[in-house]
């Protein structure tokens, strides 16, 4: 538990599901590494699409950048989490990590 009994937040947008599965694939990678679009896709298991809709909502929080380059003439985006990206990730796991452990309630007969 935190203060004064409260249940600690957990960050919305890495919270739904298909965020989260990026947000863990990314922070596996040394600081200041990247990777290519078709690799994470393929990490968490996304159509393309689905997966640029997901990486906008990162990138508009600034957790995640995403750049454009090319390799010879064939076009390639690489997504990279940010500093603020990773401490948001770290917050999210502490936070999941203290509600995991939050004792039961006590039940009715125990309550003052």
């Amino acid at each position: 538990m935190t203060v004064a009994g409260v249940l600690p937040e957990l960050d919305s947008v890495i919270h739904a599901q298909a965020r989260l599965r990026v947000m863990v694939a990314l922070s596996v990678l040394p600081s200041g590494d990247r990777v290519t679009f078709p690799r994470l896709q393929g990490l968490v298991g996304m159509t393309a699409g689905n997966l640029s809709t997901h990486l906008r909502k990162l990138e508009d929080a600034s957790y995640i950048t995403t750049t454009k380059a090319h390799q010879r003439r064939t076009p390639v985006t690489y997504v990279a989490l940010t500093t603020a990206g990773r401490h948001a990730f770290e917050d999210y796991a502490a936070a999941l990590r203290g509600l995991l452990a939050t004792p039961d309630p006590p039940s009715e007969a125990e309550a003052p």
